[in-house]
Protein backbone atom coordinates (compact mmCIF):
# COMPACT_ATOMS: atom_id res chain seq x y z
CA UNK A 1 0.00 0.00 0.00
CA UNK A 2 1.16 3.35 -0.79
CA UNK A 3 1.56 6.31 2.23
CA UNK A 4 -1.80 7.30 2.03
CA UNK A 5 -3.58 3.99 2.17
CA UNK A 6 -4.53 3.58 -1.41
CA UNK A 7 -3.38 0.75 -3.48
CA UNK A 8 -1.75 0.95 -6.51
CA UNK A 9 -3.04 1.38 -9.94
CA UNK A 10 -2.05 -0.34 -13.10
CA UNK A 11 -3.30 -1.45 -16.34
CA UNK A 12 -3.80 -4.20 -18.64
CA UNK A 13 -1.59 -3.61 -21.33
CA UNK A 14 -3.76 -6.29 -23.16
CA UNK A 15 -7.77 -5.31 -22.35
CA UNK A 16 -6.82 -1.50 -20.96
CA UNK A 17 -9.02 -2.28 -17.75
CA UNK A 18 -7.23 -0.67 -14.65
CA UNK A 19 -6.68 -2.36 -11.40
CA UNK A 20 -4.83 -2.73 -8.35
CA UNK A 21 -1.36 -3.80 -8.84
CA UNK A 22 -1.90 -7.24 -6.65
CA UNK A 23 -4.84 -8.30 -9.05
CA UNK A 24 -2.47 -8.49 -12.21
CA UNK A 25 0.68 -9.86 -12.94
CA UNK A 26 3.72 -8.57 -14.34
CA UNK A 27 5.90 -9.19 -17.19
CA UNK A 28 9.54 -7.75 -17.08
CA UNK A 29 12.15 -6.88 -19.46
CA UNK A 30 15.50 -7.25 -17.83
CA UNK A 31 18.63 -5.40 -17.82
CA UNK A 32 20.01 -8.12 -19.87
CA UNK A 33 17.31 -7.84 -21.86
CA UNK A 34 15.26 -10.92 -21.45
CA UNK A 35 11.24 -10.80 -20.72
CA UNK A 36 9.86 -12.99 -18.87
CA UNK A 37 6.58 -13.32 -16.33
CA UNK A 38 7.56 -12.15 -12.51
CA UNK A 39 5.64 -13.92 -10.54
CA UNK A 40 7.18 -12.41 -7.36
CA UNK A 41 6.65 -8.67 -8.51
CA UNK A 42 9.72 -7.80 -7.89
CA UNK A 43 12.39 -8.79 -10.74
CA UNK A 44 14.60 -5.27 -11.56
CA UNK A 45 13.97 -4.15 -14.92
CA UNK A 46 10.82 -2.28 -16.72
CA UNK A 47 7.76 -3.31 -16.04
CA UNK A 48 4.31 -4.47 -17.82
CA UNK A 49 1.15 -5.55 -16.34
CA UNK A 50 -1.52 -8.02 -17.69
CA UNK A 51 -4.69 -9.70 -16.14
CA UNK A 52 -4.38 -13.28 -14.42
CA UNK A 53 -6.98 -14.49 -17.40
CA UNK A 54 -6.44 -16.94 -20.28
CA UNK A 55 -8.34 -13.87 -22.25
CA UNK A 56 -6.12 -11.61 -21.96
CA UNK A 57 -2.86 -13.86 -22.69
CA UNK A 58 -4.70 -14.46 -25.82
CA UNK A 59 -4.87 -10.91 -26.53
CA UNK A 60 -1.57 -9.97 -25.39
CA UNK A 61 -0.26 -12.60 -27.82
CA UNK A 62 -2.54 -11.16 -30.95
CA UNK A 63 -1.63 -7.61 -30.02
CA UNK A 64 1.73 -7.76 -29.50
CA UNK A 65 1.85 -4.91 -27.27
CA UNK A 66 5.39 -5.29 -25.72
CA UNK A 67 7.84 -4.29 -28.07
CA UNK A 68 6.01 -0.50 -27.64
CA UNK A 69 5.74 -1.10 -23.88
CA UNK A 70 9.21 -1.94 -23.95
CA UNK A 71 10.72 0.04 -26.44
CA UNK A 72 12.34 -2.98 -28.21
CA UNK A 73 11.39 -5.49 -30.50
CA UNK A 74 10.06 -8.36 -29.06
CA UNK A 75 9.83 -11.47 -31.11
CA UNK A 76 6.72 -13.64 -31.25
CA UNK A 77 8.13 -16.44 -29.63
CA UNK A 78 8.53 -14.95 -26.50
CA UNK A 79 4.95 -14.04 -26.54
CA UNK A 80 3.94 -17.80 -27.17
CA UNK A 81 6.81 -18.70 -24.10
CA UNK A 82 4.51 -15.79 -21.77
CA UNK A 83 1.67 -17.83 -22.76
CA UNK A 84 2.71 -20.95 -21.91
CA UNK A 85 4.50 -20.38 -18.94
CA UNK A 86 0.89 -18.72 -17.59
CA UNK A 87 -0.86 -21.58 -18.75
CA UNK A 88 1.82 -23.91 -16.59
CA UNK A 89 1.48 -21.97 -13.63
CA UNK A 90 -2.11 -22.05 -13.56
CA UNK A 91 -2.49 -26.08 -13.80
Amino acid sequence: MSAKGNPPIRTCIACRKEMEKRELMRIVRTPEGEVMLDFSGRLPGRGAYVCKTEACMKLLTKRKPLSKVFSVPVPGEVYARLEEEFLDAKN
